[in-house]
């Protein structure tokens, strides 16, 4: 366990032992589902896992309650566009079943059915996400020092495009697809100053031509901004054609704070893109959803004059879906109140939990 961490994730931890102990799956599952829940959906293309599971559950990211999961098994059915989503009880218990090509009824178990990834059904609005994506990545803090970058361009040029040879200075990784990088925020943990990542801006991508005497030459190959002197270069992401995860509730470990949000928005709103001080070393994994809470007011105490923090207001859901082992990106998918940079995140049960034990201890 990351000592710098530990204070937050105790309080999760304290918080996730309570929550088990009050509620079985089963418990939240039946709490949770609408009363205006459907008989049976029929899934239309632009659908996403958030929307289907919107119209069964009160809580979304309660998604993997609808199945018979397996826990051994990441991936559960994929679902299409005509696919016929009902619901259904077996022991007293709601589950959802489907009906595909109208002639075969299949219980949503979690085997995996390999058919072309593309169709299916995402978990989230994917071409947004893969959009960012392409023009966004994070690099860990210790591959910062020693990146390769430009020093000059072809024929003295100050700024370079698609066609334009670059020259670069340090180790190009030779054989792997280049991508070229304008460094971009530095990430650090609100509370402890750690170094998390720093993040970089896509420029466009090269290839390799030869190499002499540490200089090596690239051409450009595409891009989307100019390049110039000082500019990095690094191996391209590796990023999946469609995502292969479900919203489901991050573990009630997870507690941070907004870092940023790329673009230099102020006002964060439904469907733009935060950076998340959590990351994979914190159990943060694609899919995982958690609840955002506005900052309270500051304020002047008018007796003594203090400065006062209000406390905060739950103001939205986020789901992750990209992670790095620091930090991760995640999308806002709803909002009652604009977010901004410095909001706390934290797993939705966390909320709901003490909403409860609030109305227990009542008199």
């Amino acid at each position: 366990m990351d000592g710098a961490k530990w204070p937050r994730r105790l309080v999760g931890w304290s918080m996730g032992v309570l929550c088990t102990a009050l509620l079985t799956p089963a418990m939240a599952f039946q709490n949770d589902l609408r009363s205006d829940a459907p008989d049976r959906y029929e899934v239309v293309k632009g659908d996403t896992l958030w929307d289907i599971s919107g119209h069964f559950l009160d809580n979304p990211w309660q998604w993997p309650e609808l199945w018979e999961v397996n826990t051994q098994i990441a991936n559960p059915h994929l679902i299409y566009p005509g696919d016929i989503i009902y619901l259904y009880y077996r022991d007293g218990q709601p589950y959802l079943g489907v009906e595909r090509d109208r002639d075969s009824v299949v219980r949503l178990s979690p085997r995996v059915r390999r058919l072309d990834p593309r169709e299916a059904i995402p978990p989230l609005p994917w071409d947004i996400v893969r959009n960012f994506l392409d023009g966004n990545r994070v690099v860990a803090p210790g591959e910062v020092a020693g990146v390769p970058y430009v020093v000059a361009g072809d024929d003295q040029r100050i700024i370079s495009g698609a066609g334009d040879r670059l020259y670069v200075r340090g180790e190009v990784p030779l054989g792997q697809r280049l991508g070229l990088y304008r460094p971009g925020q530095r990430y650090s943990d609100p509370d402890t100053g750690e170094f998390l990542g720093l993040e970089m801006e896509t420029l466009g991508e090269a290839r390799f031509l030869r190499q002499e005497g540490g200089i090596t030459l690239l051409e450009v190959t595409s891009s989307r901004q100019e390049i110039r002197p000082g500019d990095k270069v690094l191996p391209l992401e590796s990023l999946p054609v469609t995502p292969q995860f479900q919203p489901r509730m991050a573990p009630a470990t997870s507690q941070g704070q907004i870092l940023s949000v790329p673009g230099g928005v102020r006002f964060i709103g439904r469907l733009d893109v935060v950076a998340l001080d959590l990351g994979r070393r914190d159990g943060v994994e694609p899919g995982h959803v958690l609840a955002a809470e506005q900052l309270g007011e500051i304020v002047t105490d008018p007796v003594t004059g203090e400065t006062l923090r209000l406390p905060g207001e739950e103001a939205g859901l986020l789901m992750v879906f990209h992670t790095y082992e620091r930090v991760s990106y995640a999308l806002v998918m709803q909002a009652s109140r604009s977010l901004a940079v410095g909001d706390r995140v934290h797993a939705p049960q966390e909320t709901a939990m003490m909403a409860g034990l609030g109305q227990r201890q009542a008199p």
